[in-house]
C-alpha cells in the first residue's frame, strides 16, 4: 500500500503555463486524506513552491511567510542522528494576488496538504510543521566561491539557491526570474555581486546555476566543472545546474523515508526529467508524465497523461483506486 508520494513540480505538477489545476490539486488532497505522505519534490528553492501549494502550509494563513526554519547539520552519522540546529529566517513577502476568495479558499483546504519538502534537487528536506530541515547537502561556501571565481570570464548569467531564497546576478535575470516564475515568483531577490553575496551570508549554498550567455559558455563551464568532483551537474540547453555530490531528490527521499519509517514498496514517485531518476532508485511505484524525457518513461511502472492533460490526478486517482481495492479485499480473521 502507498504511504508516500513524491511528486515533481515543473513539467509535472504544473502544466505548460506554470499552472497547477483544480483537478490536480483536488487529488492531492484527497490522498492526504487517505493518509498519504504528500512530499513536493523539485528542483526549486523553498521561496518558489507554486503559490497555491504554498498558501495554507508555507505561507501561512495565506497571507505572509517569514517564517522561522531551523537547518540541521549531519554530524559524524547520516540522516538524523545527532544534529545541532540553527535559524533560517526565510525573507517576509507577500503571496502573490490570486483573488482573496480563492487564495483563503485553497489556504483553507491546503491545511494538512503537506508537511514536507525537497527541494533545490535534493539539497534539503524541511519538516514545515516543526520548521526545522531533516535533510541537507549542501555546498561548502569555499567551493562554491571556487567555482564562481573560476567561471568569473565566462559569459554566464550566475543564479544560486541560498537561505530558502532563489537569488539572482543581474536584473536581466530577474526578469528572466519573473518570467519562468511568475506568480511563484516571491522569492526571487537581485544581487550586484554573487561571490560577494556567498561570501557575506552565513549560510552555505544550496544550488548554484549557470545560464549560457554565448555558444561558447556550455562548453567552458564543462571544463571547469571537471576540477570540481565534489560537485554534481545537471544540464539543459540554457543552463546548468550544480549541487553538492550527495544532492539528489532519491538521498533525499530516502532520508525521508528513512526519518518516518516508510519502506521503499510503500513510496511512490511522479515525474518527468532526468533529476527525477533518482527519485525512481528510491521508489516502489514509478510513474512518469506522457511528457517526460525518453531514459524516465523507459524506467516508470506507470506512465500517466501529459502535464497539460492533469496526469498528476489520473496517477492519483489510479493510486486511490488501488488502495479503495486492497481495502475491500481485505478480510481480518
Amino acid at each position: 500500500m502507498i504511504r508516500l508520494l513524491a511528486v515533481d513540480m515543473d513539467g509535472t505538477c504544473l502544466d505548460s503555463r506554470s499552472r497547477i489545476t483544480d483537478r490536480t490539486l483536488g487529488a492531492l488532497r484527497r490522498a492526504a486524506a487517505a493518509g498519504i505522505e504528500i512530499v513536493p519534490a523539485t528542483g526549486r528553492s523553498m521561496a518558489c513552491i507554486p503559490h497555491r501549494l504554498a498558501v495554507g502550509t508555507i505561507r501561512r494563513e495565506g497571507l505572509y511567510a517569514g517564517e522561522t526554519y531551523s537547518a540541521e547539520r549531519h554530524t559524524e552519522e547520516p540522516h538524523m542522528r545527532r544534529l545541532h540546529t540553527r535559524e533560517i529566517r526565510m525573507t517576509e513577502r507577500r503571496i502573490p494576488y490570486l483573488g482573496k476568495s480563492r487564495a483563503a479558499e485553497d489556504a483553507r483546504k491546503n491545511r494538512d496538504l503537506f508537511r514536507y519538502v525537497i527541494t533545490s534537487n535534493g539539497a534539503q528536506v524541511t519538516d514545515i510543521e516543526e520548521r526545522r530541515a531533516i535533510f541537507r547537502e549542501m555546498i561548502p561556501k569555499g567551493t562554491a566561491l571556487s567555482l564562481l571565481d573560476a567561471c568569473r570570464d565566462i559569459p554566464v548569467g550566475v543564479t544560486s539557491h541560498i537561505n530558502h531564497e532563489y537569488l539572482l546576478q543581474g536584473r536581466i535575470l530577474v526578469l528572466l526570474g519573473h518570467l519562468i516564475y511568475g506568480k511563484d515568483a516571491g522569492g526571487v531577490r537581485w544581487v550586484k555581486d554573487m561571490k560577494k553575496t556567498v561570501w557575506e551570508s552565513r549560510y552555505e549554498v544550496e544550488e548554484l546555476q549557470f545560464y549560457f550567455l554565448s555558444p561558447s559558455a556550455r562548453r567552458n563551464v564543462q571544463e571547469v566543472l571537471q576540477s570540481f568532483p565534489e560537485l554534481e551537474a545537471a544540464y539543459t540547453g540554457l543552463y546548468v545546474e550544480v549541487f553538492a555530490k550527495g544532492a539528489s531528490k532519491g538521498n533525499a527521499l530516502s532520508a525521508l523515508a528513512s526519518h518516518l519509517g516508510i519502506r521503499k514498496e510503500e513510496i511512490a514517485c511522479i515525474g518527468d526529467g532526468e533529476n527525477d531518476l533518482s527519485m525512481f532508485q528510491a521508489a516502489g511505484m514509478k510513474i512518469a508524465m506522457d511528457n517526460a524525457v525518453p531514459e524516465v518513461k523507459e524506467k516508470a511502472d506507470l506512465v500517466t497523461a501529459s502535464n497539460n492533460r492533469d496526469g498528476v490526478a489520473e496517477a492519483v486517482e489510479k493510486i486511490l483506486r488501488g488502495r479503495s481495492k486492497i481495502e475491500v479485499d481485505y478480510v481480518p480473521d
